[in-house]
């Protein structure tokens, strides 16, 4: 197996959120514990399902009740598996990391069905953690719960919240039980730095090609849940990383299935995260398996992130298995040439999650297609090219006489867009803005993000 030198270049966690209280979310499955995390943050950052188990990692977002801010831990369910090393260990084991590390514990109850034998075993663990309990009896809104919640009593945190997290029903209450906590603790209740200038990573691909390999790599801790089965991630999970000066936040999503494949609404809901994921993203990193790599559904995602408009580097994943590097690393070359022309030079890295080769390579690509996709040209720089440009190729003739040009301009960046101002705009053809997109991409340096560019009709401004 081939090994890299590669070491974490992590300053990871909670850096931009020092000193706010982090506080865990616990409970059964299907307690409304995601449900909860949505109403405190604001907007849908955890997939809601009515079946239980919808959440796996664990996921870690900025909360806040009217002026108070801390550090939110949505977990996966408290449930036994049957086996120590299969999936629904692996996933409590996140959980138990996330009480571990928990200034508070919000333990949510279901007060329909009233508490169960879980519901006490992890009452035992957490009285066995010494951390400060508040206890939710969620879904209060629902007949007969308070019944259940009545029961909530005997477990030994002290009175129960009535909450829900449908309807917003004790979240004042909430409010009041956090902040006498936190000030307990002597916690900040604003966040020291605001959203800062971190690149926004998406890593997406298909279904086991490696993606949440890669990033527990990347932040050196088997952050999130991996295996062989396909499909375990199913939120956008988004960890902060910095290295050698560049912040990033790297977002990890569900693997992309072809639509055709789709049916379960639980994975329509992971599909919708990882596409919310895209375009929040500055750069996409496609991931794709070294056995399968530029199959129709990666050329898709390709795609799709072009016209979202995001810059893209490409990674083949799992190297550490290829004997003829070289001979793959060409062939892989000429794929992209034949596949991807919607992107001309779009950059490829070869990576592997399990030794961590080629990850500080994917960074420095991403920090450059991120620095181009910023990138702005002076009018007056692109006004000099788009003579030069003119005279090499004239624009056609329209019904006998020739299109003229006036002038353009940069009107935007992330992704770069151009506007040229035209007479007949309508008229010029897709050929010869192609030409001049090519030319851009030549001559200013502008390889690897989408280009946007479009001709309208106006004034010369310069004119006088």
């Amino acid at each position: 197996m081939k090994t890299s030198d590669f070491k974490t270049p992590i300053d990871v966690s909670l850096n931009r959120y020092e000193g706010l209280a982090r506080v865990a979310i616990v409970g059964r499955p299907n307690v409304g514990k995601s449900t909860l995390v949505n109403r405190l943050v604001g907007r849908k950052v955890a997939l809601v399902d009515d079946r239980p188990g919808v959440t796996r990692d664990r996921k870690e977002v900025l909360a806040k009740i009217g002026n108070l801010h801390f550090f939110l831990v949505d977990t996966a369910g408290f449930e036994v598996g049957t086996e120590q090393d299969d999936l629904t260990n692996r996933m409590w084991q996140q959980t138990e990391i996330a009480i571990e590390m928990a200034d508070i514990v919000l333990f949510v109850m279901d007060s329909i069905s009233g508490l169960t034998t879980a519901d006490e075993e992890l009452a035992d663990m957490l009285r066995r953690s010494q951390k400060p309990v508040i206890v939710l009896a969620n879904k209060i809104d629902a007949k007969k719960a308070h019944l259940g919640a009545t029961e909530a009593y005997s477990l030994g945190f002290g009175e129960p919240l009535k909450t829900s997290g449908s309807h917003g029903d004790g979240i004042r209450d909430l409010f009041d039980a956090l902040m006498q906590e936190i000030t307990k603790l002597d916690k900040e209740t604003e966040p020291s730095e605001e959203e800062d200038d971190r690149i926004r990573i998406a890593i997406i691909g298909r279904p086991n090609a490696g993606k949440s390999t890669l990033i527990n790599r990347l932040i050196g801790e088997d952050r999130l849940l991996t295996g062989p089965e396909a499909g375990i991630t199913r939120d956008s999970i988004s960890l902060p990383v910095s290295w050698e000066g560049h912040k990033f936040e790297v977002y990890d999503t569900a693997g992309l299935r072809k639509r055709a494949r789709v049916h379960e609404g639980l994975e329509k809901l992971a599909v919708g995260d990882t596409l919310n994921a895209i375009k929040y993203a500055h750069v996409v990193v496609l991931m794709m398996d070294e056995d399968n790599a530029f199959e129709k559904q990666d050329i898709q995602l390709a795609d799709l992130a072009v016209r979202e408009g995001r810059a893209l580097v490409l990674a083949v994943s799992k190297w550490d298995n290829i004997e003829d590097s070289q001979k793959a690393r060409a062939k892989f070359m000429q794929d992209v040439e034949e596949n991807m022309p919607q992107v001309k030079g779009v950059p490829l890295v070869t990576v592997s999650g399990m030794t961590g080769l080629g990850i500080k390579a994917m960074l420095k690509k991403v920090v450059e297609v991120h620095e181009t996709w910023n990138k702005r040209i002076p009018t007056a720089d692109l006004n000099r090219w788009l003579s030069e440009m003119l005279d090499i190729h004239q624009p056609p003739l329209v019904q006998g006489r020739r299109l003229k040009i006036r002038y353009m301009t940069q009107i935007k960046a992330r992704p770069p867009t151009f506007v040229a101002f035209a007479q007949k705009a309508d008229d010029v053809p897709k050929a010869y803005e192609r030409y001049l997109v090519n030319g851009l991409r030549r001559d200013f340096d502008m390889e690897a993000v989408p280009i946007r560019f479009r001709f309208k009709k106006g004034h010369n401004p310069y004119k006088k």
